[in-house]
């Protein structure tokens, strides 16, 4: 409930807590007392890690450069810096809301993990701040809310965010990964729906997902998280997507010109625009095509006969795969590849289809269709742990630029997790976990802190059953970066 609990310590301030003892005797034969007495303990022991790899790969230091910070110096006691960390560590800690702040602000392991070189906060200005080191909910209220146009003589809101550089700050991130030897490079496109429940700026009702929502656009490489753009539902935002397209292709070829690159997604990306925007640059492309009759009508043969292996067999569903050349009217006279899957189930035909410029003596329909253009599923658990445990859809801000920001936000708190996955935890039995399981089992770790002139001491459990794989994750991001 509470992170952090203060009490009976020169140190902190006084609890805010009741100081009547809870019982339960129930429990056992001896009566088990409650109470919040317990001086500074917090149950994110784990943060440490993420704090440790922030420092290694050096992501919010760099992620800071995209805002102007138009405050005066020598009035503030919160830095950029420090502020970015808080709200980013709080998500990745799994406190979505900023009112969790309020809370949040009186601990000082997650101050030491933001840099505060007061974690007590016992130096603070003002009497009544004492004992609460990090900023509080309007501060950070007042970092997401600042208007484009704010300078140094704005009252209260100075901090402002560069749209421009934040979205090339998570592409150049991911490119900078990339190794020089990579031979070719998967970009997969998606939408997810972000359902809206007040009055924000940008809300339209979409009858696919019968919601008012946003549709926000993900892209991702493998599981590394390359863009995020919010979008309203009122338009599919071609030319953004174009736009996004070529900037990403753009850097990645500054780094790898030759590189072989692949766009996938969904019959929602297969647009003649886009297409002829892959052909024109040399990208290659496998996109979903919603069916017709005309497309029906040419796999009709294919279809009877996985029809035929089907109940020959008495199986759950066959499969034949067939290539075609298929042009729409609005295309002109260009015809392109089209690969069908004729499946027949016990349930009836299920005819599927899609669209790529990736030539046949290359790419066999079967294998194109299974492995190349089935591979995408995997970015759907990206875009769900994205969602339900770095919280990517409380966009409840009145405006769309400031739901963006917390977009921004939730993907940084996404990447950092992931890179905690992907180098921390590489070769153990959680390579493969989500965000949240590593969250729930790394991260989650009630820890005694005790604060001294030199040091900051977290004391974990002698119980803690991830000791080993905690010190293995640590010693790899120390010599990470």
């Amino acid at each position: 409930m509470k992170n952090v609990t203060t009490a009976q310590s020169s140190h902190a301030s006084a609890t805010e807590c009741t100081s009547e003892p809870l019982l339960f005797p129930e429990l056992t034969t001896k009566t088990v007392t409650v109470n919040f007495d317990g001086g500074l303990v917090s149950s994110d022991g784990g943060g440490v890690l993420l704090a440790r790899l922030d420092r290694s790969y050096g992501y919010l230091q760099r992620f800071g450069t995209c805002f102007q910070d138009y405050r005066d110096p020598d009035l503030i006691e919160h830095e950029l810096l420090a502020v970015l960390r808080q709200r980013v560590y709080g998500l990745a800690l799994g406190y979505e809301d900023l009112n969790d702040h309020d809370r949040l602000r009186a601990d000082p392991l997650l101050a030491s993990l933001c840099g505060k070189t007061d974690p007590l906060g016992q130096e603070r200005v003002r009497v009544q701040d004492r004992g609460k080191p990090l900023a509080g909910k309007s501060t950070l209220n007042r970092l997401e809310l600042t208007p484009p146009d704010a300078d140094a003589a704005a009252r209260y809101k100075k901090i402002v965010a560069d749209p421009q550089s934040l979205e090339d700050y998570f592409i150049d991130e991911w490119v900078r990964s990339l190794s020089r030897d990579t031979p070719e490079v998967i970009l997969d496109l998606d939408r997810t729906d972000d359902p809206l429940y007040g009055a924000q700026e940008g809300r339209f009702f979409h009858g696919y997902y019968d919601a008012y929502c946003y549709t926000p656009l993900y892209i991702f490489a493998g599981d590394w998280p390359v863009a995020a753009a919010l979008h309203t539902a009122d338009s599919e935002h071609l030319a953004e997507v174009l736009r996004l397209v070529a900037r990403i292709v753009e850097r990645v070829r500054q780094r790898l010109p030759r590189v072989r690159l692949l766009l996938r997604g969904d019959s929602g990306f297969c647009r003649d625009e886009l297409m002829n925007w892959c052909e024109q640059h040399g990208v290659n492309y496998v996109l979903g095509l919603a069916r017709n009759a005309v497309l029906e009508r040419l796999l009709r043969g294919s279809l009877r006969t996985a029809k035929s292996m089907q109940a020959f067999n008495d199986s759950a569903s066959e499969r034949v795969f067939k290539d075609l050349r298929y042009r729409a009217k609005c295309w002109g006279r260009r015809t392109r590849r089209v690969v069908g899957k004729a499946e027949w189930t016990r349930q009836g035909a299920n005819p599927r289809f899609v669209i790529t410029n990736l030539a046949a003596q290359e790419h066999a329909a079967q294998p194109l269709y299974e492995r190349i253009y089935c591979g995408r599923g995997n970015m759907e658990n990206r875009i769900k742990e994205q969602k339900l445990d770095l919280f990517a859809g409380r966009t409840s801000t009145e405006s769309l630029r400031a739901n963006q920001l917390r977009l921004w936000f939730s993907l940084l708190a996404y990447l950092l997790v992931n890179q905690l996955r992907r180098v921390g935890l590489a070769g153990t039995q959680w390579a493969q976990a989500t965000c949240g399981t590593i969250r729930a089992r790394l991260l989650k770790i009630g820890a005694q802190v005790q604060v001294t002139a030199r040091r900051v001491w977290v004391c974990l459990s002698r119980a803690f059953p991830l000791q080993e794989i905690f010190a293995l994750v640590a010693r790899r991001l120390a010599a990470s970066g």
